[in-house]
């Protein structure tokens, strides 16, 4: 799944064709392919040279089980990730961090609007935003060295840098440290998962034009916030800020929240839920642009279907 609990994942033991119910991971597939190209039988074999069996670039929920399965399964293994932590976008800037927002800005939202009708009375609340991002930072650190403890336990080599492939077999490593690094492998993985993309003419800055990434991280709560997009990401993140404060207008260019494939009926309650928490939405709309004003940022849209307007 997207996210879930690494350490028991990737401590399992070799999936029979299903574990749990599960069907097997392509990178699961994809070992076990490699099994009879090495005669190995779960035991550890180790290269006779320098050279690695497998060298997995990327240390995401599909790089690291991976490379520990193939370590369990015997084969000297490496795993190369550029970001200087494992886990992916899911454990540093996706499902974990913001599931730690999600969870404490239902808590501070829920002391403003829930408390008192319970019976629960207090003189004031106040919202320490560094004290709730440091939260956030501190669960992403716990399970990204978690991570590396098991590639300790598992004796998976674990290089931070940039990996270029340069032949089949090689890897040149560009050191978060300096320097260079040389890989030699009979087999290469790539799983170097997803980056983020912004839409035609608009720049991200990450400060007051961001991506996902950079609202996990916002210095203050914005007075007003505009989320291009009412898929679930955006909706997870908005949610968040509209909770601490801010006045949050969705823009969708579907008809729908929720993006492709979610039910229906489900999507409307969701609207409605969220409607009653104050997130604002333009639904049927396209962005066309964005500029930059004396006093922050004018979102220019249009229809959908045709006609143009113009959204703060």
């Amino acid at each position: 799944s997207r996210c879930g609990y690494p350490a028991r994942a990737a401590a399992s033991p070799l999936p029979a064709p299903h574990r749990r119910g599960r069907p097997l991971s392509v990178a699961m597939l994809a070992l076990q392919q490699l099994r009879p190209a090495f005669g190995f039988s779960g035991r550890r074999l180790m290269s006779s040279s320098a050279a690695y069996d497998l060298c997995v670039i990327g240390g995401g929920p599909g790089g690291y089980v991976a490379a520990i399965k193939a370590a369990q399964l015997g084969l000297k293994t490496v795993c190369v990730e550029r970001r200087g932590t494992l886990g992916g976008t899911c454990l540093n800037v996706g499902c974990i961090p913001s599931k730690s927002l999600l969870h404490n800005s239902h808590m501070y939202h829920a002391a403003q609007h829930d408390f008192k009708q319970r019976g629960i009375k207090y003189d004031a609340i106040e919202l320490d935003l560094d004290v709730m991002l440091k939260q956030k930072e501190k669960s992403v650190d716990q399970l990204t060295k978690g991570i590396e403890m098991l590639f300790k336990a598992n004796k998976v080599d674990y290089v931070k840098g940039h990996g270029t492939l340069t032949s089949p077999t090689g890897v040149k490593v560009s050191l978060l440290a300096g320097g260079e690094q040389a890989i030699e492998a009979k087999n290469i993985m790539l799983a170097t998962g997803s980056d983020v993309v912004s839409l035609p003419g608009i720049e991200l800055d990450e400060k007051t034009i961001v991506s996902s990434t950079g609202a996990l991280s916002l210095e203050k709560v914005p007075r007003k916030l505009c989320v291009i997009g009412g898929g679930v990401i955006g909706l997870e993140l908005g949610s968040v800020w509209s909770r601490l404060g801010s006045e949050v207008t969705v823009v969708e260019f579907l008809s729908s929240i929720g993006g492709l494939g979610i039910d229906a009926e489900v999507s409307k309650q969701f609207m409605t839920v969220l409607k009653k928490q104050g997130l604002n939405f333009k639904m049927s709309t396209k962005v066309t642009g964005v500029e930059r004003t004396g006093d922050g940022l004018m979102v220019t849209t249009e229809a959908a279907a045709g006609g143009s307007f113009e959204g703060p």
